[in-house]
């Protein structure tokens, strides 16, 4: 098995190849730039696992003129197989996963949405998140005399589900419980049953978007309202 010998990522290209259907077409250049697929209904659908702010230009071009779906893979589950330095396992070497404890959510988009909040009012744009499982292939590293593990590629496994987000509002849909007319990040996080390093990140994002403002102060937490409470997408 080696590992890490091509350009594209075999999770990127395996997504590419899940969301492509009749017509589609890959790797497509389109002003000045070269879109993942575009697809018969000429809608463009563009994959990035992570580093959104890198995706600033590209959309920035795109926008104006296309339908542009951003698709964030966050797995679920990972299963992680242990590699020599070299990440090439002998023919007869049977390398048997872990599974990793940790497991990710929808949540986790938030992490790098708050790098270009604002893409979502865009009337062109929309933002999946596919939640999957992986196969996370390691190798072994030393960095200032401590010994760990590098992730040197990832391989989709399964697809679970995917959450669309059309406009700013749809972010809401992170927030399953009420919350309270006036509430603070504390407040978010247990109604999205989420960490509140989360939750401040959503706040981040709706008040980048206009969905919530300022109501004044707890102490030293910051209290919000949303701005519109009485429409709320589907």
């Amino acid at each position: 098995m080696t590992i890490g010998s091509l350009n594209e990522s075999p999770l990127h290209r395996a997504l590419k190849a899940w969301y492509a259907r009749a017509g589609t077409r890959q790797e497509v250049p389109l002003d000045g730039f070269v879109a993942d697929l575009v697809l018969a209904d000429a809608g463009l659908v563009e994959i990035q696992t992570s580093g959104f702010g890198r995706m600033r230009r590209k959309l920035s071009a795109l926008l104006p003129a296309h339908r542009v779906v951003l698709v964030y893979p966050v797995p679920v589950n990972r299963y992680l197989y242990r590699l020599p330095p070299d990440g090439v396992a002998e023919p007869d070497e049977q390398v048997r996963p872990r599974r990793s404890p940790r497991h990710g959510t929808v949540h986790d988009v938030l992490n790098e949405l708050v790098s270009l909040p604002e893409m979502l009012a865009h009337p062109h744009f929309e933002l999946e998140v596919v939640l999957i499982d992986v196969d996370e292939y390691r190798v072994p590293t030393r960095r200032r005399g401590r010994e760990g593990w590098r992730t040197v590629e990832r391989r989709l496994r399964a697809v679970h589900d995917q959450v669309r987000f059309a406009n700013p509002d749809a972010l809401f849909r992170l927030v399953p419980e009420p919350l309270p007319e006036c509430f603070s990040t504390a407040d978010l996080a247990r109604a999205m049953g989420a960490s509140r390093a989360h939750a401040q990140k959503l706040a981040f994002c709706l008040r980048a978007n206009g969905q919530i403002e300022m109501a004044g102060k707890q102490g030293n937490a910051l209290i919000y309202r949303r701005v519109n409470p009485e429409f709320r997408s589907a």
